[in-house]
């Protein structure tokens, strides 16, 4: 049986829930290591290697991500990749965290492209009453200021300066810019 075939297989049996909950947010979600442990026992099954990389890329002076998913049976080769950005600063991580977090971030789209796995709510519960519709979120721009923007900032607040202005002029959310200016 050819690679594609196996994949084929995989892909229309793997259940790989969301078992993760993030309070602040109020929402379920899957891990990357959530994904695998659902999968693991489906590729040896198949006789299928998963072999998953990274490399770190810069373009325009953005950070991120690149990790590819390879599926490797005999001498055929599937792979899939997914980007994620890679932020400067991230309240309470160290770099190594927030290269860690991305990391994880573009292996899990990496799998969900690879697996068909998609992040909306899940349609596979054998529970048929009427689900809970939540009404679409507002999306908001997450702005990654330099530290040279962060200190302007700071100076400009301490001398009395409206925030309202840095809200404007920088299309950042007044809650995101009070964490830097802490």
């Amino acid at each position: 049986m050819k690679l594609q075939t196996r994949l084929n297989q995989i892909q229309a049996t793997l259940v790989a829930p969301k078992n993760l909950r993030n309070s602040f947010g109020n929402y379920n979600y899957r891990s990357c290591e959530g994904i695998l442990e659902a999968l693991k026992p489906m590729l040896q099954t198949q006789g299928i290697t998963l072999l998953l990389t990274d490399e770190v890329k810069e373009v325009a002076g953005i950070m991120y991500c690149e990790a590819t998913a390879k599926l490797i049976f005999e001498e055929e080769v599937i792979e899939v990749k997914a980007q994620a950005g890679i932020p400067t600063v991230k309240k309470g991580m160290d770099l190594s965290q927030i290269f860690g977090a991305s990391s994880s971030y573009a292996r899990k789209y990496a799998l969900n492209g690879m697996f068909l796995i998609d992040d909306n709510r899940d349609a596979d519960t054998q529970d048929n009453r009427k689900q809970e519709v939540y009404p679409p979120q507002p999306k908001v721009k997450t702005v990654v200021p330099t530290r040279e923007q962060v200190t302007k900032w700071k100076a400009f607040a301490k001398s009395g300066g409206d925030l309202k202005n840095i809200v404007e002029k920088y299309n950042i959310p007044l809650e995101e810019l009070k964490v830097f200016l802490k």
